[in-house]
């Protein structure tokens, strides 16, 4: 650092009641990591903020440095845009107070709050709002950008349930975002990331759900895979909206609910989720355990925290991950044929993609009252190549990008926070053309200088 942001920091650290990790510092190689463990980066600084003052108070050291921002709530960003070299980086993983009205079926949450620790809460009294779908994502980036998961065809998206949102601006201000106050704000927090402020506090609606589900993953040998997804495409068609499920193509990994030999076979998996009664979700599911014998099937009865977790295992702290995603308008036998052959080109035991299947709630919202941009899409690839450190990656690597153009002639968008570093075009392509022209005059009323560009980024005009 210069002797003159030497000198900031030390004012800094007087108005500063959380921590202060600088280079040298005894936990500064583990407070840097994110999950990504391909992303390696270096800050000048970590502000680990305890609430709004010390938020406050950091981003005023940024304008008097200089130097960039990132913001970092669960560090689940792909591309790492929640760690910077050589920044400030505002951590907000301290920032843990969650708040439930079992009555009104409200939650607020603060912004360092993990999924499985809302999760947590909101059941004890049987409560949920729609999250993500690995439950050590943080909820404030994942519901910036939209926030799909397992309620979401039921209750919609994490955006299309937050009642309100506490933000600080570029310039320190603390304003409420809600449909009453703010409500341009609060119109482009609903997908547009965090390019407009930093959230401190989220206030969801709950619904009843739970706490036993009936859901889970049902697995057939991978060569079905054609046939599996075209009796998948028709049955979809007339399942309720309680229903939502992905399909996703892998190796079986070796988790002890698993017999050891089926370790390491490739298998398509059909993954549920029934948000209504167990009764009714054994029924409409039935046809899909009928279509041929499955390798194993754990679509059963068990809490719903379980099910919110079952991804955990596969996408765990720390390996290298490299992810391209699109949408697309529907399972024609062409994208079927694709995406049954780059499972069959899958030559990693930690390398996988999922296809979520979209609509119900999702699609009844109008376009235009939220940011999010994917609202008449019916499903989303996500093509995520994984290994356990360098060795191989770029090998995955390739296998993702080669797996994204084959997809690409029938693409029909994408999801915000499926987005690698991919530039200004295709940040445009996840919203569209009007609604990107919307948050570029949003961004230059509230963030004119892009003090917050370690995002997707909306730069203003």
């Amino acid at each position: 650092m210069t002797t003159t942001t030497t000198s900031a920091t030390q004012a800094l650290a007087d108005d500063f009641r959380g921590d202060l990790v600088s280079p040298g510092d005894p936990s500064y190689d583990e407070q840097r990591k994110v999950w990504n463990g391909s992303i390696d980066r270096r800050p000048a600084l970590i502000a680990r903020c305890t609430g709004a003052a010390d938020i406050r108070a950091a981003l005023a050291f940024a304008r008097r440095t200089g130097l960039q921002v990132a913001v970092r709530g669960g560090g689940h960003s792909f591309p790492g845009h929640s760690t910077c070299d050589g920044g400030i980086l505002i951590d907000l993983g301290r920032m843990k107070g969650i708040r439930v009205d079992p009555v009104r079926r409200t939650a607020r949450a603060q912004a360092g709050v993990l999924l499985g620790e809302l999760d947590r809460e909101t059941q004890a009294f049987g409560l949920a709002t729609p999250s993500g779908i690995v439950t050590h994502t943080g909820v404030a980036g994942l519901t910036l950008g939209g926030g799909i998961g397992w309620l979401m065809r039921k209750y919609g998206l994490s955006i299309d349930n937050l009642i309100s949102a506490d933000v600080i601006t570029a310039e320190g201000e603390l304003v409420t975002a809600s449909e009453d106050a703010n409500g341009d704000l609060f119109w482009g927090i609903r997908g547009g990331g965090g390019n407009f402020g930093i959230v401190t506090e989220f206030e969801f609606r709950l619904h009843p759900v739970g706490p036993i589900i009936y859901g889970g993953p049902i697995m057939w040998p991978m060569e079905k895979s054609p046939d599996l997804m075209r009796f998948y495409r028709d049955w979809i068609t007339d399942v309720p909206d309680d229903l939502t499920t992905a399909v996703m193509h892998r190796w079986i990994p070796p988790l002890p609910a698993i017999p050891a030999e089926l370790h390491g076979r490739p298998v398509v998996v059909v993954l549920a989720c029934y948000a209504g009664s167990v009764e009714d979700g054994e029924r409409v599911v039935a046809p899909l355990k009928a279509f041929a014998p499955p390798l194993l099937d754990l679509c059963a009865p068990k809490p719903y925290v379980d099910l919110q977790a079952m991804f955990d295992p596969s996408f765990p702290h720390g390996r290298w991950y490299y992810m391209r995603s699109s949408d697309v308008t529907e399972l024609s036998d062409e994208v079927i044929d694709i995406a049954a052959a780059r499972g069959m080109a899958i030559d990693s035991p930690y390398t996988s993609y999922p296809i979520f299947q979209l609509g119900g709630a999702i699609s009844r919202v109008s376009p235009d009252s939220t940011a999010f941009g994917a609202r008449s899409s019916g499903h989303t690839f996500n093509f995520v190549g994984v290994t356990l450190g360098p060795d191989g990656f770029e090998e995955q690597r390739q296998w993702v990008r080669d797996s994204w153009q084959a997809l690409e002639p029938h693409q029909s968008g994408v999801y915000v926070n499926f987005l690698s570093d991919e530039g200004t075009d295709r940040i445009r392509s996840a919203y569209g053309a009007t609604t990107y022209d919307r948050l570029r005059d949003l961004k230059q009323k509230y963030d004119p200088g892009n003090l917050f560009h370690l995002n997707q980024n909306i730069r203003p005009h």
